[in-house]
């Protein structure tokens, strides 16, 4: 099988100097190759981790990782959930929640939101609204006050601001004696966050749990409890657990539940950016045949030498598999210290190309996004630097083959 004897060979032929420059180009744009494929799968992976992570740290930061609801009713043992909840290992917060779509009016302008019920004080357990507060503090909503916090570009499309009133219309209605009418009240802004997702900052009001209550004519109950827990992708089997140890019936879900459309599109694209990307290896690879077979007819000669002196022709093919393996090797690992030092410092490259140049990539007042963010994935390093070094092994088969089936006596007739 392998000796040293095909290593050494097949390291003299790479280093070699040889008389067809163009077959010494070939390999050198074939390492180039497998080495810009590398970088680019590396960085853009990295790149479309970061944003997924961005987007979903900002959706569970007005969400949650798990929620637990009765089933077609108010949960009015909600303290009993809350602490069943705290006593799973994995949970680390929780906080009890209304919420009811109504519409808000102010002066003429009117709005469909979301109105969400919270306790100050349990809600910074599960979300990060209250860090994303532009004015005011959320623990300002007082029980009885009947304060309203909104989200900005709700309250842009209002005209609302701080101290002002907002007219929240329910759809639950009472009786008069004019007839049916919805229930309605009126709010003080106390305060206007930004989240930086539209979905939120345009459509989710925040007011009290007892003045929520008040108004939805819930009493005691709540519509659920809102859990955070120590590793978010646990969230299936912790909502599967609870399920089963909490008495009675309940509707246990979690984030991947809520949001799954969403985050299955990213992983559809992010695996049909890898395969497109890859292609670029693929074809680096190809070259690698071509400068290969153009060696193998180029040393023919050598290899009848070295076959009259009883090398094998599996030990042939070695030399040459070595002789591929090293222009992969050398590109992986070029593209691999290449692409790790690209996505660890992209946002700073990227800042600086601004600053240069004078332009914005991703303008702040168009993208929720305003920064370019990446996060480096060891798992997905370690699979792009072995794939590319598989398919540039594979690409040695057929030149190595072909030089093993070469013939001494027909090499040597014109030599």
């Amino acid at each position: 099988m392998f000796k040293p004897l095909e290593l050494y060979i097949g390291l003299r032929y790479t280093r070699a100097k040889r008389r067809n420059h163009f077959i010494s180009f070939i390999s050198f744009t074939s390492l180039l190759g497998i080495m810009l494929g590398v970088v680019a799968l590396i960085t853009v992976l990295s790149v479309m981790n970061g944003f997924q992570k961005e987007v979903r740290e900002r959706i569970l930061g007005m969400t949650s990782h798990a929620t637990i609801s009765a089933y077609n009713e108010d949960l009015q043992n909600w303290p009993e959930a809350i602490q069943l909840a705290r006593n799973h290992a994995n949970v680390i917060g929780e906080a009890p929640f209304i919420e009811a779509q109504t519409m808000l009016t102010r002066g003429g302008k009117v709005s469909g939101a979301l109105l969400r019920g919270i306790l100050p004080d349990y809600e910074k357990q599960v979300s990060t609204v209250g860090a994303h507060m532009l004015s005011a503090k959320l623990e300002d909503l007082e029980a009885g006050s009947f304060g309203i916090v909104l989200g900005r570009e709700l309250a842009t499309l209002l005209g609302a601001q701080m101290g002002d009133k907002v007219t929240v219309v329910t759809p639950q209605l009472r009786v008069t004696p004019a007839g049916s009418m919805p229930r309605i009240k009126s709010f003080t802004v106390r305060g206007i966050f930004e989240v930086g997702m539209g979905e939120y900052d345009r459509g989710i009001a925040l007011v009290h749990l007892e003045d929520a209550a008040k108004l939805m004519k819930m009493g005691e109950g709540v519509t659920g409890v809102r859990l955070k827990l120590d590793d978010l992708f646990l969230a299936p089997r912790v909502s599967r657990e609870l399920a089963n140890a909490l008495p009675g019936i309940f509707r246990v879900s979690d984030w991947t539940y809520q949001h799954r459309n969403f985050f299955s599109a990213l992983r559809t694209e992010k695996r049909m950016m890898w395969l497109i990307l890859f292609l670029i290896v693929a074809v680096a690879a190809f070259n690698i045949v071509s400068a290969l077979v153009m060696v193998v007819t180029d040393k023919q000669s050598d290899i009848a030498i070295l076959r009259t002196l009883g090398i094998s022709p599996a030990s042939i093919s070695w030399i040459f598999i070595v002789q591929g393996a090293v222009i992969g090797i050398t590109g992986t690992m070029a593209g691999v210290v290449g692409g790790v030092a690209l996505a660890l410092n992209l946002e700073r490259i990227v800042q600086w190309i601004e600053g240069f140049f004078g332009v914005s990539f991703l303008d702040p007042n168009i993208y929720y996004i305003s920064a370019l963010p990446s996060e480096l994935n060891w798992n997905d390093v370690g699979i792009i630097g072995a794939s590319a070094f598989l398919i540039t092994l594979g690409a040695t088969l057929y030149p190595a083959w072909r030089a093993s089936r070469t013939q001494p006596a027909e090499a040597l007739r014109y030599e």
